[in-house]
């Protein structure tokens, strides 16, 4: 098994192999930076091995994970050096990254290298998250346009519910804000899942914040302004996945989404028939108004969420 070293500093050698992640996106963003340098001597040979491939070879005795879990090169002689040295020894064979090397060999400097990154290997997987979701691919301009606002409107759905729960006592209310909060969970997930996180809505803390007073505000006032409110939401909600619908369903390439689109429309229309049987009576001007209000905000989101 070959040596490893996580804090020697060896000098130039003839012959390196870099041993990276290429299922990292990281990783492959930092590698295709290096593979686009020449080695600054040239008697050096420098080769990239992603160890990241099953058939890929590994010195002998390696552990894949532990290459997987930190960045390695091995030297011509054996050796393989680990984590800020693998570094240093790297940037010590290309133009301009050699200063670079020459001020890490400084004392004391490598293992202090060494500890930033063992800290940036703890966030790693969050920011292995944010690059992947950057790479996956987009769609287009006006369909993400109409995707984000269905994602603010399922998060203003999500918090609608939050609200009445977080106010309103009444047993029957509370049970059905609950049930109806796991379904618009399901719809703003399988949102989520279509829609790149790049293209996602930038207002998602203001749909929050609405969603909740609008929840919240009606649950002051009892059952019968909470059912009003539900169903003025819905009626919105099954007009704009309505508008959409239309849009699709003469794209063969969009059935999947047009599926999904369905489903999250009858699952409203039963959420605005339920409200509507459990409305004891018509609702007086006061709450006509509130609830063409509601409406009226719901558009005007939806408006805004397609821009931003």
């Amino acid at each position: 098994m070959p040596k490893l070293t996580q804090d020697s500093c060896p000098t130039l050698t003839a012959n390196l192999t870099v041993l990276y992640d290429g299922a990292c996106p990281l990783c492959r963003r930092e590698i295709a930076v290096y593979q686009d340098l020449q080695p600054v001597d040239a008697g050096q040979t420098l080769t990239f091995s992603d160890i990241s491939r099953a058939d890929s070879a590994l010195p002998l005795g390696g552990v894949r994970s532990d290459y997987l879990a930190r960045f390695h090169v091995q030297l011509g002689d054996g050796q393989v050096l680990s984590g800020a040295a693998a570094f240093v020894a790297l940037w010590a064979t290309l133009p301009g990254w050699r200063y670079l090397a020459f001020a890490a060999r400084l004392p004391g400097a490598t293992p202090l290298l060494e500890v930033v990154y063992r800290a940036f290997l703890r966030i790693r997987p969050q920011m292995q998250g944010i690059a992947k979701a950057f790479e996956a691919p987009r769609v287009s301009k006006a369909l993400a346009g109409d995707l984000r606002s269905d994602q603010a409107g399922e998060t203003g759905a999500v918090w609608i519910y939050r609200g009445l729960l977080a106010v309103s006592g009444n047993a029957g209310v509370r049970e059905f804000a609950q049930r109806h909060l796991k379904t618009e969970q399901v719809h703003l997930d399988n949102i989520n899942a279509v829609l790149p996180w790049p293209q996602r809505s930038r207002l998602l803390p203001g749909w929050r914040v609405a969603g909740f007073a609008t929840g919240a505000l009606p649950a002051l006032f009892g059952p019968r302004a909470v059912y009003a409110t539900i169903a003025a939401v819905e009626t919105f909600v099954d007009q704009h996945y309505q508008h959409q619908i239309d849009k699709l369903q003469n794209q063969p390439e969009h059935a999947e989404l047009l599926k999904l689109l369905r489903e999250c429309q009858q699952d409203e229309c039963e959420h605005r028939d339920e409200a509507l049987a459990l409305q004891a009576q018509p609702p007086g001007r006061l709450l006509r108004a509130w609830c063409k209000l509601v409406g009226s905000g719901s558009s005007a989101a939806v408006a805004l969420a397609r821009r931003i």
